[in-house]
């Protein structure tokens, strides 16, 4: 477990007004998103069945919370970790065009989960995902949807700082884009972590390219499923990956925070290539993986915006725990008790 307390930290909302704060924000955002990317909302699962290749398996490690179904003669179904390929063929199963897309409220559990200020059994993300053509796969197209949801962000916070004066606006204007190998030749001695608190820190908000693949120095940046995101395909001599995450600097933590990863997902030629890196050539027999190799799935783009993180960031929060309900640490919950930090 690990724990930041800022030195003499006061929430910035009352108890009392914090659940008007939330649900503000997240009202105000999700009309902002469906707007700037034209996605219709759809209803999610909670849980898929097991077997499928339909659930995010994130970096591969982590245990889904699983359960049997009797009245479907004992098949496994496990809870959702994200919606990342499910959205994909929702998209199919509804015949939406390009240019269009879906947002849903996905609730997760991570059980393996590593407790700490951002960090929760509970996730909740606004799960999104829209229909692109071949000639979409590209930087330039990455570029121009990220700077939407930018905006909606930043439209966002303008919206909380009128209802909460004291809550100043801090994201800057634009949000500027840096490749995961740039970053590795810039702070070749220090951690991902520590390279996007550095980047994070200097421009305010950043967009980290090119998440999963291997870089010059043989690591990842960091970890990335090998069946959603497109973390491989050549974008110019020197680069490879169309995906990313978006990350804020957060004065409160003074740290660099994301806020959403997303990304043009594989195609059959990138979903070929990422499974034999990373040794699961196995799940081209799986449902998803079969209808995708069969032309049975569109194109796409898509990704995840951290609801609670959202909030948490917007209303200056220390803790995820002070804009949703979890279960936490006995530690934890007695050193936040301690230091004004109000968990739900």
């Amino acid at each position: 477990m690990s724990t930041i307390i800022p030195k003499g930290y006061k929430p910035s909302v009352a108890p009392e007004d914090m659940e008007q704060a939330i649900k503000e924000i997240k009202l105000k955002f999700q009309d902002e998103l469906l707007q700037a990317l034209n996605l219709i909302r759809v209803t999610a699962p909670l849980f898929v069945l097991s077997g499928t290749g339909i659930n995010d398996n994130l970096n591969g490690v982590e245990r889904p919370v699983s359960f049997e179904i009797p009245a479907v003669g004992g098949k496994k179904a496990e809870i959702v970790h994200s919606l990342a390929k499910w959205k994909r063929m929702k998209l199919g199963a509804y015949g939406i065009e390009p240019g269009k897309g879906l947002y849903t409220d996905m609730n997760a559990i991570r059980a393996d989960e590593e407790l700490d200020n951002l960090h929760s059994l509970y996730v909740d993300q606004w799960d999104w995902e829209r229909t692109i053509t071949a000639t979409d796969r590209n930087l330039d197209f990455l570029k121009e949807i990220v700077r939407k949801i930018y905006q909606a962000l930043r439209n966002t916070e303008s919206s909380i700082s009128n209802s909460y004066p004291h809550i100043k606006p801090i994201l800057p204007t634009e949000i500027t884009f840096i490749h995961s190998e740039d970053l590795q030749v810039e702070y070749p001695s220090l951690s991902s972590k520590e390279r996007e608190n550095k980047a994070a820190k200097k421009y305010g908000a950043i967009f980290i390219i090119g998440i999963g693949g291997e870089l010059a120095d043989g690591k990842i940046h960091d970890g990335r499923s090998p069946d959603y995101d497109d973390w491989s395909t050549p974008t110019s001599d020197k680069y490879k990956g169309l995906n990313g995450d978006i990350i804020v600097w957060n004065p409160v933590l003074e740290s660099a925070f994301e806020i959403s990863s997303m990304g043009i997902r594989v195609d059959k030629t990138a979903l070929v290539l990422q499974l034999k890196i990373r040794g699961c050539e196995d799940r081209k027999e799986l449902l998803f993986h079969k209808s995708l190799l069969e032309d049975k799935i569109p194109l796409s783009i898509g990704g995840g915006i951290g609801q609670s993180r959202l909030c948490m960031f917007l209303l200056r929060c220390v803790h995820i725990g002070e804009v949703q309900v979890s279960i936490w640490p006995e530690e934890m919950q007695k050193l936040c008790a301690e230091n004004n930090i109000i968990l739900k």
